[in-house]
């Protein structure tokens, strides 16, 4: 190579949320990256997500926390009501004394929002080389470094590759090879409306789960209060690879016509849902290997039951960048440091995504069973609950 091996950039592949934050991680460590992103732009398709407390913690160390925080909207609490009755079963306080609790607060994005204050960073710092319309094809490890093949014939070297390049993920079919991702039979609607589109005895700050049979529904501001985010949920054979086509309002309404009005009225305020078939994969425990690894969905994919996704892939940004910066000379083992550190986290969160997905859909006395176990509760019981989760890395 023309460069000392101990100034070749870190490869990338994958310009996503996970790829955005890993660059600018390694980047605070002064190691160079360079980022391929197969899209002709860096964008981020989809809508809102939730930012629990372990996001902010390890986003503090990068000093990115105010920049997520700026666009994000804080609600007060998270609600779970009975789409069947409108019961309310459960309210959790997300005030001061969460923020006290877990030493950050719980926010909820845009997905956009998020994405482009990790691009916007990466793009302020000169060792981190963004380039679009670049796929990774395939990779070498030569042991002492790795090359990789690009979609325009270009081949590329650095010091190691890492893949996030999402649930799909090429370079984890080489690494792990488990084959496709696992189907959940759950499917999810998405949509963003404008605050004036949502009618006022509808616009609630809190986050809010109606909790059905086989089905659920959850509301949320976004964007400081200026959009309000909506995610319908529901059970469907149907298997449609990638998350963002369009959804059929027909398929939509068998699955929540006999729900309370609120969610109703909501349903019908939307013209055009995105599409979002849920799968994950099978925990693992091994994703590395010599200078090539994983991060995010790439190596452990979940379902969004949790809202766990970009956290997740945040925090083994953090936890790679730190494991890089203690062993520079030896990548091989910084890699199997990071997946050590790592995998029994993300695995629990896979596990218990699954978990929470049932506990949300269940019928007759599976969701008697939960409402008594989550109703009953005081609010340090809850937090008690989620502090496995929260209180992490």
């Amino acid at each position: 190579m023309a460069q000392g091996n101990g100034q070749a950039p870190f490869l990338i592949s994958g310009g996503g949320i996970g790829g955005l934050i890993t660059a600018y991680a390694l980047a605070h460590k002064g190691l160079p990256v360079r980022l391929f992103e197969q899209s002709s732009e860096f964008r981020e398709v989809g809508a809102g997500i939730q930012l629990g407390p372990n996001i902010f913690r390890v986003l503090e160390k990068v000093g990115l926390k105010d920049a997520v925080l700026a666009d994000a909207h804080i609600p007060p609490a998270q609600e779970m009501r009975d789409a069947l009755t409108g019961k309310l079963i459960a309210r959790i306080p997300l005030d001061e004394k969460f923020s006290q609790r877990f030493g950050q607060p719980y926010g909820v994005t845009h997905r956009a929002d998020i994405h482009g204050a990790f691009l916007k960073a990466c793009q302020s710092s000169n060792l981190i080389t963004l380039e679009t319309s670049r796929k990774v094809e395939s990779y070498e490890d030569h042991g002492d470094r790795v090359s990789v093949l690009l979609n325009n014939g270009e081949t590329a070297e650095g010091r190691a590759l890492i893949g996030c390049d999402g649930m799909w993920s090429a370079i984890r079919e080489r690494l792990v090879g488990d084959g496709k991702p696992r189907v959940s039979g759950h499917i999810a609607y998405r949509a963003v409306l404008r605050r004036d589109q949502v009618p006022d005895d509808l616009w609630r700050p809190e986050v809010v789960l109606w909790a059905g049979p086989r089905a659920h529904f959850v509301h949320y501001p976004l964007r400081r209060g200026e959009l309000f985010n909506l995610v319908a949920v529901f059970h469907s054979d149907h298997y449609e690879e990638g998350w963002n086509a369009e959804g059929s309002k027909e398929v939509l309404w068998k699955h929540f016509d006999m729900q309370v009005p609120q969610v109703k009225r909501l349903l019908e305020r939307i013209e055009t849902w995105r599409l979002w078939v849920l799968c994950d994969r099978e925990p693992v425990k091994n994703w590395s290997s010599n200078r090539v690894t994983l991060l995010g969905d790439a190596a452990h994919p979940m379902l969004q039951y949790l809202a766990q996704g970009a956290c997740m892939a945040t925090e083994d940004a953090i936890v790679l960048a730190e494991k890089v910066a203690a062993q520079p000379d030896n990548l091989p083992a910084a890699f199997q440091a990071y997946q050590n550190e790592r995998y029994l986290r993300t695995g629990r969160t896979q596990i218990m995504a699954r978990v929470y997905g049932e506990f949300y859909h269940a019928r007759g006395v599976a969701a008697e069973l939960r409402d008594m176990a989550v109703g009953g509760r005081t609010t340090e019981q809850a937090y008690d609950g989620i502090a496995w989760l929260y209180g992490g890395p």
